[in-house]
């Protein structure tokens, strides 16, 4: 079955950086778009970036254009969110989903702190 592990997540301070990795098996991944997702305490699901398959075409929130980088590896099944300039309101548990907007499976969640 579908299995995505969320990783990377933690506390940071504004203006700081962190990467989380999903790993991705179950299903082919190298044909499959990625993205990622979250949701911050007392809201609903925000998609926040997407892939295609081969990595060719990337989309962003608005909120996070310029600030965060999806990318992936297909040889090692794995998917990443380079997230700098970190804001306090990134604070929230970041999902990656098996689709492009965020609404196919999707793991447990890695959380993300963003405080001074």
């Amino acid at each position: 079955q579908v299995q995505l592990v969320e990783s990377g997540g933690g506390l940071a301070q504004p203006g700081g950086s962190l990467r989380l990795s999903c790993a991705a098996s179950g299903f082919t991944f190298s044909t499959s778009a990625m993205s990622w997702a979250r949701q911050a305490p007392g809201k609903g699901l925000e998609w926040v970036s997407g892939i295609y398959s081969d990595g060719s075409v990337t989309y962003y929130a608005d909120s996070v254009k310029g600030r965060f980088t999806i990318s992936r590896d297909n040889a090692k099944n794995t998917v990443y969110l380079q997230m700098n300039t970190l804001k306090p309101e990134d604070t929230a548990l970041y999902y990656c989903a098996n689709d492009l907007r965020g609404l196919g499976s999707r793991g447990q969640g890695t959380q993300v702190t963003v405080s001074s």
